[in-house]
């Protein structure tokens, strides 16, 4: 008997076994497929995910290394404003212990003299009151490099000198010019026992002045009116967007005077017989060390240094000028001095000044 299943009669028209079990293996193949890409999708969900996760972390921990980074930088910022107050405290303690050997005291007078600036008056008498006090300072020079500024700052300066020269008589005020000592600061100068400069230094300008601008025409020619109302007659006195008045000119005149006057006397009752009789010597004009010295206007050509070494005989010189704290440098750097600045010229604009 044949074994071949096709020569069988009864199964030649049934399909074979492993025809009959097709369906069912194509199912559990599928299955597998399916299931294996299931899995497939589900690990490429979970890489994403880890993905993602991992990415958060990083982001994290970049963001906390920038956290610590700019919390450091503040620190730093703030330990450096300290370090610089507290170093600055330390140079004034230095400064003091100089003062424990006899010196000349020195004080730098530099610039306008104006209030708010280096060379106002209340930095230029915390100096002066600081160099009489110190028990080991034989005398006080104030070296002056100022073109002069405002009357009433000067006039401050002046009258603490005096009065300083009445409480400490055993020490004496020496006021050396450097580059230029004119108006306001000659008038600070007068107040000393002496006056040095170089020959070629500029001293003098006896005199006031007061400037500023007209713009009436200006605001005519373009057609601008002008509208200003006061409850007094010469509220707007000086306005320079009015037609200028000859009341108001005569009036200002006379307050320019009678501050010139004033300077007259400061430098009168300072130089005494030491000032020559030159009729120009109180119209305005500025002299060189040489011809001030035979004005009577100085005592003496010399620096700093000649006036300590020769006429006080002691070498040693000790900086006693104002210095601003660590934090106002700062502050000033940083442009407030800028807006202080623009708001003192705009309220001096039409003070008078001595330059």
């Amino acid at each position: 008997m044949s074994n071949n299943h096709w020569d069988d009669p009864e199964r030649k028209d049934a399909p074979p076994e492993w025809l009959s079990d097709e369906p069912r293996a194509d199912a559990k193949v599928k299955q597998a497929l399916d299931k294996a890409s299931a899995q497939t999708e589900k690990s490429k969900e979970w890489r994403l995910i880890e993905k993602i996760v991992s990415s958060l972390n990083v982001e994290q921990r970049r963001s906390r290394r920038w956290g610590i980074f700019f919390k450091s930088l503040t620190f730093i910022y703030l330990f450096a404003l300290l370090a610089l107050f507290f170093m600055g405290r330390d140079l004034s303690g230095a400064k003091e212990a100089v003062d424990r050997q006899p010196h000349v005291a020195l004080i730098e007078l530099r610039g306008v003299i104006a209030d708010g600036a280096d060379a106002s008056a209340d930095n230029i008498i915390t100096a002066l009151r600081r160099a009489f006090s110190s028990n080991q300072s034989r005398a006080v020079i104030l070296r002056i490099n100022s073109p002069g500024g405002s009357p009433v700052q000067a006039g401050y300066i002046n009258d603490e000198i005096n009065r300083l020269k009445v409480l400490h008589p055993s020490k004496k005020v020496y006021a050396v010019i450097t580059d230029i000592g004119a108006s306001g600061g000659y008038y600070v100068a007068v107040a000393a026992d002496e006056i040095y400069a170089d020959k070629a230094s500029l001293v003098g300008s006896i005199g006031v002045t007061a400037s500023g601008f007209g713009f009436v025409d200006l605001i005519e020619k373009m057609g601008i009116e002008r509208r200003i109302m006061t409850s007094g007659e010469n509220k707007a006195f000086l306005d320079p967007f009015s037609p200028q008045r000859d009341d108001e000119t005569e009036f200002w005149g006379s307050v320019l005077e009678t501050t010139h006057q004033q300077f007259i006397s400061e430098v009168k009752q300072g130089r005494g017989e030491r000032l020559s009789d030159e009729a120009r010597l109180f119209t305005g004009l500025v002299w060189s060390g040489e011809q001030a010295l035979e004005l009577g206007l100085i005592d003496g050509l010399g620096s700093s240094s000649y006036v300590a070494r020769e006429l006080v005989q002691i070498d040693r010189l000790v900086d006693y000028t104002y210095q601003p704290s660590s934090f106002d440098r700062l502050v000033d750097r940083l442009g407030v001095s800028f807006a202080k600045h623009l708001s003192t010229q705009m309220g001096e604009y039409w003070s008078p000044r001595l330059q």
